[in-house]
């Protein structure tokens, strides 16, 4: 009995070295080895059958997984990273985890850069997209719309509607909106081919409850003539954070270019039609952003300086 289990010893210890897993432990060859016997040895010592992984592949310490390549945490981050980041998660500036329009998000917005950051974010994301009226990829817009909750997430103005006169007031510019012209839409339109959009403005007159949407065209084919679309509308706040809006009257300047948009106008009308209501989610003093009943997104910028 002493000389099998002097062998069994000698038979695991032989085996436990010579193992490409010499590294770790291997509970089940110590326990089993005062039960070996010498005619089990063939068995034991049976090469390993080869497998397509390789063993450099197994993690040699378990805890290190998953660790390799991390940045340095000193490591300072762009402002774009920081931003890119809060878009993923939704992110929120107010104690309570929530944000201005009732989002769940963690109440750690700071980090991820100043209001300028996000804003010098969202303008390069917009860039070469025109507005995003004829179209941009799902990415590009997960990426506009993930730099927009962040600033409302931000709102310095919670309560905009009691700050109409000093906030909202004066003309701004279109830099940004879900509303898309595309396919047979776009086609009958005629904004292939010789008509071209131009800037989208809005002027807002605290004083008269009046908001006037002007969409400026450009003809290609009547020597670069401009024309425009002029939308007027009355509005009353209805919340804090709300106003209901009602159009009042629309009228397309120069008649050249009434009677191109005359067989489509209800079409043309519909998609810049601003009745309904409109929820200014952010805005600073130089840039709004609002959201409407149909869904759509707003982006605007302060433009005082451009008569229209």
């Amino acid at each position: 009995m002493a000389g099998e289990a002097y062998s069994s010893l000698s038979l695991c210890l032989s085996l436990t070295v010579s193992s490409p897993f010499a590294g770790l432990t291997h509970v089940t060859c110590w326990d089993s080895c005062c039960h070996f016997r010498p005619q089990m040895a063939a068995l034991i010592l049976r090469p390993l059958p080869q497998t397509s992984s390789n063993f450099e592949a197994f993690p040699r310490n378990r805890l290190a997984k998953g660790t390799q390549n991390r940045p340095h945490s000193s490591r300072r981050r762009s402002a774009s990273a920081l931003v890119a980041s809060a878009s993923t998660t939704g992110a929120t500036g107010r104690a309570d985890g929530r944000n201005g329009n009732g989002r769940d998000g963690p109440s750690s917005a700071a980090e991820f850069g100043t209001i300028d950051d996000i804003k010098a974010a969202l303008y390069q994301a917009l860039t070469g997209i025109d507005k995003g009226i004829f179209g941009a990829t799902s990415s590009k817009k997960s990426e506009v719309a993930g730099f927009v909750e962040t600033l409302e997430s931000r709102n310095p103005t919670p309560y905009p509607t009691d700050h109409l006169r000093d906030k909202v007031d004066g003309c701004w510019k279109l830099v940004y909106s879900t509303i898309s012209i595309l396919g047979s839409t776009r086609t009958k339109l005629g904004l292939r081919d010789f008509i071209s959009l131009g800037d989208f403005f809005q002027i807002i007159d605290v004083a008269k409850e009046k908001a006037t949407n002007v969409i400026k065209f450009n003809l290609r084919g009547l020597q670069l003539l401009s024309g425009q679309l002029t939308i007027e509308a009355s509005y009353r706040i209805a919340s804090k954070t709300r106003v209901d809006i009602k159009l009042e009257r629309s009228n397309i300047t120069p008649d050249q270019l009434m009677k191109i948009f005359e067989k489509n106008l209800d079409l043309l009308l519909a998609i810049f039609n601003p009745q309904g209501w409109l929820e200014i989610t952010y805005v600073d003093e130089s840039m709004r952003i609002g959201r409407d009943d149909k869904g759509n997104i707003f982006v605007l910028e302060r433009n005082d300086d451009i008569e229209v």
